[in-house]
């Protein structure tokens, strides 16, 4: 299956999942009474003690009523913040406003309450404080007039969906919770992928010779110790033989040495003839020391000199190179039958385990990016993304270039970064601790102000928010919203969209 049939798949998905979710809306909204609220919806007023219907007065507000005493409700916010204005009535003829006492109580999602005591202006009354956004509240009338009390009850709603556990699950809709976190001041640079250059090596065999075997190729693992490659050559065959042959004059030396001893000690020889073979012992002793220092000079092991002696005279001249640590073969430049010179590449192991990334560091960031800084290290094509610290700074700028060098080290067990890949370096200059944090990608516009959604039980409402910084991943909340309020971290828009369809009018 292709890319573009997968997508054409997922498209179709969720143009079944929009529909169903368009239709639990609309059941849901009719079960809720056609709420009607300017802003948004109502839902039912009532006096003291009996349900009232609430009406529209000629400011566009709700009419509230109770005996002869009408209230003329609206939110007003033309060319202002939203405040509530009251317009008073007494059997429907204008009422100076001095002679009624009115406050708002406001209850939101969350059991946020407030409290509004209106103020007398010309012929209406007045709330000094904003009414924030969402206009989306219980609210509660209190009056008083020449002593009575009076005391109505309705819904505002708006900019609110109410969405079940299942049909959220199954569209994606995520949630945090909304708490301090950490605002990081980044710097991108551009880098590059590299090798290890402490776990890299370039392999020559340090003796001539002919390849026998190449028993690794491009791409193999070898462990340390492992045979890489058998050669054959005459070089080291003769080193092999002088050291068998300085060993075996060591052993007759030795022989001659210790018989010479035994001699002495019943003073059958004269002490002269002793010294003489004690000399000719360690002499040859030196030697055969000398013949084993070459061969391992030559590549071979300890293990390795002291098997010769055991060994088959037909394997003098073959040598085997081994891997010097767990490593990818990265290079080979061996054949069968091909003649090789001592100092000549023949492999290249690198153990991939960890990579370097060289940064391109811009002679104005020098002030500001130091060693022990934190990076995170992105390679955009695939969504890679790891992360490491600033582990060395180059001490030159470069004439024409004017940057300098700097490096990253990072984990690589699954070998996935690549020497060669060229990536996205965000280096952290300094991290801030603030008290209240989303998830950027949570925030959405709305109305031209950004959002998100906060959710209680099965409601979701958005919420005007005002920002501070951000590194890209958190945002940084001044206002509108709460510690430990749950809010839609991810596929916001999908509720964004619902309010969209709903047409939903922002009227007072």
């Amino acid at each position: 299956m292709n890319k573009r049939e997968l997508v054409a798949i997922f498209a179709v998905v969720l143009i079944g999942l929009l529909a169903a979710l368009a239709l639990s809306f609309s059941d849901k909204k009719t079960s809720r009474n056609g709420h009607d609220h300017g802003h948004g919806d109502d839902q039912g007023s009532h006096g003291q003690g009996h349900a009232g219907h609430v009406h529209e007065g000629p400011h566009g507000g709700k009419i509230l009523k109770e005996g002869n005493l009408q209230l003329e409700v609206l939110i007003y916010e033309k060319g202002t913040p939203p405040y509530f204005r009251v317009y008073c009535y007494n059997d429907k003829k204008p009422l100076d406003p001095r002679e009624v006492k009115v406050s708002i109580e406001l209850k939101r999602l969350g059991e946020r309450a407030s409290v509004f005591d209106l103020v007398p202006d010309k012929d209406f009354l007045f709330s000094r404080e904003e009414v924030e956004e969402p206009h989306s509240f219980e609210v509660k009338v209190i009056a008083e007039r020449g002593g009575e009390s009076f005391e109505w009850e309705y819904w505002k709603i708006e900019g609110r969906v109410e969405l079940g556990e299942e049909l959220a699950r199954k569209i994606g809709i995520a949630t945090d919770e909304a708490g301090p976190g950490k605002i990081k001041s980044v710097t991108e640079l551009p880098g590059e992928v590299a090798f290890n250059a402490d776990r890299i090596s370039h392999i020559v065999p340090r003796v001539s010779g002919v390849a026998v075997q190449a028993l690794k190729n491009l791409g193999d693992f070898a462990r340390q110790g492992e045979a890489i490659a058998v050669l054959d050559s005459r070089e080291l065959g003769e080193a092999k033989s002088k050291y068998l042959v300085a060993l075996e004059r060591e052993k007759l030396a030795l022989y001659n040495f210790e018989r010479a001893q035994r001699l002495w000690e019943k003073q059958t020889i004269p002490e002269k003839e002793f010294l003489t073979s004690q000399k000719s012992y360690q002499e040859e002793k030196i030697e055969s020391n000398a013949a084993a220092r070459k061969l391992v000079t030559m590549g071979l092991t300890g293990e390795e000199t002291s098997a010769l002696a055991s060994g088959s005279v037909k394997d003098l001249t073959h040598f085997s190179l081994r891997a010097p640590f767990d490593g990818v073969v990265v290079k080979k430049h061996l054949a069968p039958g091909e003649w090789v010179k001592e100092d000549a590449e023949i492999y290249v192991i690198a153990d991939l385990s960890t990579v370097w990334v060289e940064i391109t560091l811009y002679a104005k960031d020098l002030g500001t990016i130091g060693l022990g800084h934190k990076a995170t290290v992105k390679y955009d094509s695939s969504g890679m993304e790891t992360t490491g610290i600033v582990s060395y700074i180059g001490p030159v700028v470069g004439e024409e270039t004017r940057t300098a060098k700097a490096r990253v080290v990072v984990e690589n067990l699954d070998h996935k970064w690549r020497p060669g890949m060229f990536v996205k370096v965000e280096v952290v200059r300094e991290e801030t601790e603030v008290p209240l944090v989303v998830r950027a990608e949570s925030i959405q516009t709305y109305r031209n102000l950004p959002v998100v959604f906060v959710k209680y039980e099965e409601d979701y409402e958005y919420r005007p928010l005002t920002l501070g910084r951000t590194d890209g991943q958190f945002t940084e909340v001044l206002k509108g919203l709460s510690p430990g309020e749950t809010y839609v971290s991810r596929n916001g828009f999908i509720l964004k969209a619902e309010l969209g369809k709903a047409g939903m009018s922002h009227q007072h």
